[in-house]
């Protein structure tokens, strides 16, 4: 049975420092109203989607810092960002947003949230697991630091697939008499940047028949203190190959757990000096690009999917039994 879904990357183009959240916002909210000219059902945003990427500072002063992170549990209410979660609301949209969250412990997350739009309610939450770079900052006074080990803890949540209900209509539900794979909702999952790198978060979701992968990110485009090859290169040709890899291991680990994966950058050079790459795409589950940004600023990049096309690999292909919010066998 088709289960036909209409989706989004929202590339974002560069955040600087002394760029004001209300216009941040603004400008995420213009591409959800951008999307919806699509009939988009799920958008999602890049990490850190609020604020620059701020780890690549060396930030000593805590007020300064925690201007950067959403706190506690109220980024549903939070004037910086309530104004877009109620345009999702109004237009029906589903999102997934990157974010530095604080905990009310103090603990700080390099996190994601997915909103259900037809709930009103953030239905699941992921914490970035692998955290690239160093705690203190490079002894080369010109390096591109990433400090997120400074910043940020480990993720504690897991790679726990989710359910997002009633983006596709007439489909199973639950305790319904219907129990085969790929007749109820979506089974979605989200990473954050370097987990895309890793086979431990794909597994895990492959595994619980996720037939979507969400992937948010703030890759350099020229970092060689902090990564690169032996030879060196050329700032031109370190993007091309940061594209490459990015590119590579979206459509490698979507092919390999047969599921369409979105992947959304914030993009561009960030206080004019500090590159990001772009590459926002959508992939199918034979590893194929469907869609692909054109450049590095704000950017709808859309595609509608079919996630029977998630079949054939899950069923004649794969070898693992799949049982989701199972243990398995």
């Amino acid at each position: 049975m088709p289960r036909i879904l209409k989706i989004a990357a929202a590339q974002m183009g560069p955040v600087h420092l002394i760029s004001q959240r209300s216009e941040t916002l603004q400008r995420m909210i213009l591409l959800l109203q951008s999307a919806s000219t699509l009939a988009a059902q799920l958008v999602l945003f890049p990490e850190t989607a609020l604020t620059t990427f701020f780890p690549r500072h060396l930030i000593e002063n805590r007020v300064e810092l925690d201007s950067f992170f959403e706190h506690n549990e109220d980024i549903l209410s939070s004037p910086n960002t309530k104004p877009l979660f109620d345009e999702a609301k109004r237009l029906g949209i589903d999102i997934s947003i990157g974010f530095a969250e604080r905990t009310s412990e103090g603990k700080g997350y390099n996190s994601s949230i997915y909103y259900s739009a037809r709930i009103g309610e953030i239905i699941a939450k992921y914490r970035k697991v692998h955290l690239p770079g160093t705690s203190e900052p490079f002894e080369n006074p010109d390096a591109v630091n990433q400090l997120e080990k400074r910043y940020f803890e480990p993720g504690n949540l897991g790679f726990k697939a989710f359910r997002a209900p009633d983006l596709i209509a007439d489909v199973a539900k639950k305790g319904s008499q219907v129990e085969e794979q790929g007749k109820g909702d979506p089974v979605l999952g989200m990473m954050i940047c370097n987990d895309r790198r890793w086979v431990e978060g794909w597994r895990c979701y492959g595994l619980q028949g996720a037939e979507l992968v969400l992937c948010g990110y703030n890759t350099a485009g020229f970092a060689p203190d902090l990564w690169g090859t032996r030879r060196k290169m050329t700032a031109t040709e370190a993007e091309t190959e940061a594209v490459f890899h990015h590119q590579l291991v979206m459509q490698a680990n979507s092919y390999m757990n047969s599921c369409f994966s979105i992947s959304a950058a914030k993009a561009g050079f960030e206080d004019g000096k500090f590159d990001l790459i772009g590459g926002s795409c959508i992939t199918s589950p034979e590893g194929h690009v469907l869609a692909e940004a054109k450049g590095k600023g704000d950017e709808i990049v859309f595609a509608e999917i079919d996630l029977e096309d998630c079949r054939q690999g899950k069923e004649k292909v794969s070898s693992a039994k799949v049982v989701v919010g199972k243990k398995i066998d």
